[in-house]
This record gives C-alpha cells, sequence and structure tokens, in this order.
C-alpha cells in the first residue's frame, strides 16, 4: 500500500506544485474534496505565486494543520494556540533540515528571471531540491 508521503511525492511528479501535492494528499483526510483541495492551493507554489517566498510545500502543511486544527469560533483561543503551536514547530524543524523556509534560498535561484529557470531546470532542482521539500512537508505533517 502506497504511503501518503508517496502520493504528495506522486501528485509532485505529475506536475501538480508542491503545496498541491501536500493540501490536496491530506486534505482530502480531513473533509475537503481532492479538486477543492488543489484549487485552494494552487496559488502557494514557488513560495506563494512563485514569489518564492515560504516553500510551498511547507505551506500546504499549514493548510493541513489548519484544517484539522484550526477555529471556526472567534473566541476559541485554544484551537487558536494549538494551531499556531503545530505550524512554529513544524516550521522549526524545516529549518533544522533546510537551514530556511524561503523557496529563492532552498533553490538558490530566482524563479522569475530567464537565468534562474534555466538554472533550476538544467540542474534539476525541482526533481531535488523542490521533492525533498514535499516529502520534509509530508513527513511533518505525520508526525503533527
Amino acid at each position: 500500500m502506497e504511503s501518503k508521503i508517496d502520493k504528495a511525492i506522486d501528485a509532485f511528479n505529475e506536475g501538480f506544485n508542491c503545496a498541491q501535492a501536500i493540501f490536496s494528499t491530506y486534505g482530502t483526510d480531513l473533509g475537503i474534496d481532492k479538486d477543492t483541495a488543489l484549487k485552494i492551493s494552487s496559488g502557494f507554489g514557488g513560495g506563494m505565486a512563485r514569489m518564492q517566498e515560504t516553500c510551498g510545500a511547507l505551506t500546504g502543511a499549514y493548510m493541513v494543520v489548519g484544517m484539522k486544527y484550526g477555529k471556526i469560533q472567534a473566541d476559541d483561543k485554544v484551537s487558536h494556540e494549538k494551531t499556531y503551536k503545530i505550524i512554529n514547530e513544524m516550521t522549526s524543524r524545516f529549518k533544522e533540515w533546510n537551514k530556511t523556509t524561503l523557496c529563492k534560498e532552498l533553490l538558490g535561484q530566482d524563479l522569475n528571471t530567464d537565468e534562474g529557470k534555466l538554472f533550476i531546470q538544467e540542474n534539476g532542482l525541482f526533481n531535488t531540491v523542490c521533492l525533498k521539500c514535499v516529502r520534509d512537508a509530508a513527513k511533518l505533517v505525520e508526525e503533527f
């Protein structure tokens, strides 16, 4: 039987962005259908719409945490704090493994320049760096 981590990697390899790979894999266990999960997370790849901010795989994991523990009542401080605590712990662990959460620093290139795109493609960084980030984010979801 294929693990959820493998399913997230498969989704990424099929052409979904890093955030979609995580959120569509785990969101379905939390009551959201796959198509909706893919749509919600579609703008988060490449560190938020290729702005190369927080890694999309990690933001996909944050969405999963929100689906599981997020507050639905304005005054629910317990759920709010639990969600933030888990996200902070996930972020710390991701940084331990990857030194940063920033997509631009993870890739070491700018996705928005022709030179950066070419370097990323020629060096297979989507298949190495990004794939590792998807795997790491999936492991964090599994752990937390």
